[in-house]
């Protein structure tokens, strides 16, 4: 995909496809998961290597993605706190604390986004 646009998708790649939110332009990256108690899926920041979780109201995971969606790594964030930003991550997906666990999402694994049909 050349060019992203906000809007939903799937990502395949881990134990089931997630559906995820694409936030590509600089307001929905800006807004991400903000004033939200929680999320179905993800979200998919892009582009993005960093991201912080103040004035969050709940945990979340987040996987720094290279330019080709290979995972680079996981982390568990509270509310509050700064990420520490990833030299080759491109993309930031985003989700509540404990779905990439559940999704098998984990360092080295390759991802791929399909539009929703």
């Amino acid at each position: 995909m050349a060019r992203w646009e906000n809007g939903p998708r799937v990502l395949h790649g881990a134990k089931t496809g997630i559906p995820v939110e694409i936030a590509a332009s600089y307001r929905a990256r800006t807004r991400g998961l903000l004033g939200r108690d929680g999320i179905d899926g993800a979200l998919l920041l892009t582009p993005a290597s960093s991201v912080h979780t103040f004035r969050m109201r709940f945990a979340i995971d987040v996987a720094y993605l290279s330019r080709d969606f290979t995972v680079l790594a996981v982390r568990t964030m509270r509310p509050g706190r700064l990420g520490l930003p990833r030299l080759r991550a491109r993309h930031v997906l985003e989700a509540e604390a404990g779905a990439m666990a559940r999704w098998g999402l984990r360092p080295g694994i390759r991802l791929g986004v399909e539009r929703v049909r």
